[in-house]
Parts: structure tokens; C-alpha cells; sequence
């Protein structure tokens, strides 16, 4: 057996033991299409729904399974990242009101953030909410954000439940998609222009420390993260790239269209829901999101 061939094999093992998913099985179905551009797919444990957004469409949809997909909410800010707590309220990044919003499981709407320091947000894009309530949400500018800025850098920022808001990073490239490993104990933030993945120490506080880089040369321009029940990395790159906790790829999912975020979801947790484009896609897999 050559050297090759024996690199190729333990490889494939790697895979296999790492993720525990035969991907040549993976079916990639189109749940949701027609949209401007896709964002933000999040699954509500508590009420059994998918909400994602149409961000240039200014609203939030929402997909019951077995029903057809219908309007959350009209003029919505522009919205992009979406999260849910384990009360079952909605956290939404809205670009375009440049602020971060909760919905509570009644409608009512709260505004979190706007501001930091007197200056409003670039413009919010991507978040995730600890078991404990923390909050943590990207602040870049892309496009036509960049012409309205009042802050003269790029954003990370934490909302503990009981304390004022802190930023946690103010990194050269901009970031964009925003995860928390299972046990809440690493903070994971992707960097569209660095293509990078830097990861910080989260104390029993919230508190973020220890900066650094777990992954680099991402293919494409990354976007979304989440994270399944092992601590494995979903990355909305080119395709779905996956990467093991520490940093080593497993497999590149290909996509119809460019990803631009994912989430798990289903009961079961072993559906990854893929906005790309103006689609949203279902995939079943092995693997289990981490709550």
C-alpha cells in the first residue's frame, strides 16, 4: 500500500471518528426559496418552528414543519442573525435599525442595544445566547454600512443578564458569525476578511478572555457558525465547511449557492437548516446541534 493511499484511508477514519456521519448519504433539500437574500435560520426548542430572515425583504419568516412558510414579522429592521433563548424569546440583529432586538413568546418586542458609547451600531449581524442568558453578537459594516458609520471600528460585544454591556473584541477584519461551544465555556467568532476563526475562554461570568485563531484559510468568504452536540464547526463558507473542535477540517458540504448562515433544528436537533441566496435548505444529518 503506498504512502498515499495509506494518508488517504487514515483520513477517512479521521472523518468517520470525528463526526460519526457517512456524508455520501447526506440529502440536501430546498425547504424555502424566492427570497431576496437569506439569513439568520434559528429553531425554537421551546415552540417548534423555524424563524429566518429576508433581510433585504425587511422581514422575519417563519416555517412550522408540515405547513407552508408564512410572515413572522413585517418591517423588521433588516434583519440578519437570529437566536432564541431557553425561555423561548427571539434575539434578532437588525442591520438596517442597527440594534439588537428581543422578542418575547407573546410579540413584544424589547431594543437590548443600539449604542455603544453614545455612537449607534455599524450594524448587527449574527448572534447566540448561552444557557445562562449571555448574549454575544457581531458588529461589522459591509456595503452601504460602511457609509453611515458612527463607530470607527468593527464590534464584538456581550449582554450579560445582569451587568452592562462590554465589548469583547475590536478585531481588524470584520466579523460576522458568532457560536458558543456546548459547554459555554468558548466563544467562537468568524472573520469574513481575515477567513479566519478566533476563539476566546468564556468564565462563569461571561467574561471573554485568552484570544486566539483555531482556524485559518477558510475557502470563500465565511459567514455563519454553529456548533453540533461534539463541538464540531459548521462554517457558512463556499459550501458548509466542518471542522473537528480543534481546528482540523472533516468534510466541505457542497451547497447549491453561496451559504451565507445555518442552524440546527427539528425536535431531534439533526436537521441543519442552510440559508444561500434567496433559498433556504434542509439537510438531515447524523450529527446532533448542540443546544
Amino acid at each position: 500500500m503506498s504512502r498515499a493511499t495509506r494518508t488517504g484511508l487514515a483520513a477517512a477514519v479521521f472523518v468517520l471518528l470525528v463526526s460519526g456521519q457517512d456524508f455520501s448519504e447526506v440529502k440536501v433539500e430546498q425547504l424555502a426559496k424566492g427570497y431576496s437574500f437569506t439569513e439568520g435560520p434559528a429553531w425554537s426548542n421551546k415552540d417548534g418552528y423555524l424563524v429566518f430572515s429576508d433581510t433585504p425583504g425587511d422581514r422575519l419568516l417563519k416555517w412550522v414543519p408540515g405547513n407552508a412558510v408564512e410572515v413572522f414579522r413585517e418591517s423588521a429592521g433588516g434583519p440578519s442573525g437570529n437566536a432564541f433563548d431557553t425561555e423561548g424569546r427571539l434575539y434578532t440583529c437588525e442591520t438596517h435599525a442597527r440594534r439588537v432586538t428581543r422578542t418575547d413568546r407573546k410579540g413584544a418586542i424589547e431594543v437590548l442595544a443600539d449604542k455603544w458609547e453614545g455612537k449607534r451600531f455599524n450594524a448587527p449581524n449574527d448572534i447566540v445566547v448561552s444557557k445562562t442568558g449571555h448574549v454575544y453578537f457581531t458588529d461589522p459594516a459591509f456595503g452601504e454600512q460602511s457609509d453611515h458609520r458612527e463607530l470607527d471600528f468593527y464590534g464584538v460585544y456581550h449582554i450579560a443578564p445582569k451587568a452592562p454591556m462590554k465589548l469583547v473584541a475590536k478585531p481588524n477584519g470584520r466579523p460576522n458569525g458568532i457560536a458558543l461551544s456546548p459547554n459555554g465555556r468558548i466563544l467562537y467568532v468568524v472573520n469574513s476578511d481575515e477567513r479566519n476563526i478566533r476563539t476566546y475562554d468564556v468564565d462563569r461570568n461571561g467574561d471573554t478572555s485568552n484570544e486566539r485563531v483555531l482556524i485559518s484559510g477558510i475557502a470563500g468568504v465565511p459567514g455563519g457558525v454553529r456548533v453540533d452536540e461534539k463541538g464540531n464547526l459548521y462554517v457558512a463558507a463556499n459550501g458548509i465547511a466542518i471542522y473537528s473542535p480543534d481546528g482540523k477540517s472533516i468534510h466541505m458540504l457542497e451547497m447549491h449557492g453561496r451559504p451565507s448562515n445555518c442552524g440546527f433544528g427539528e425536535p431531534d436537533l439533526r436537521t441543519l437548516f442552510v440559508t444561500a441566496g434567496g433559498m433556504v435548505y434542509r439537510v438531515r444529518l447524523e450529527a446532533r446541534g448542540a443546544y
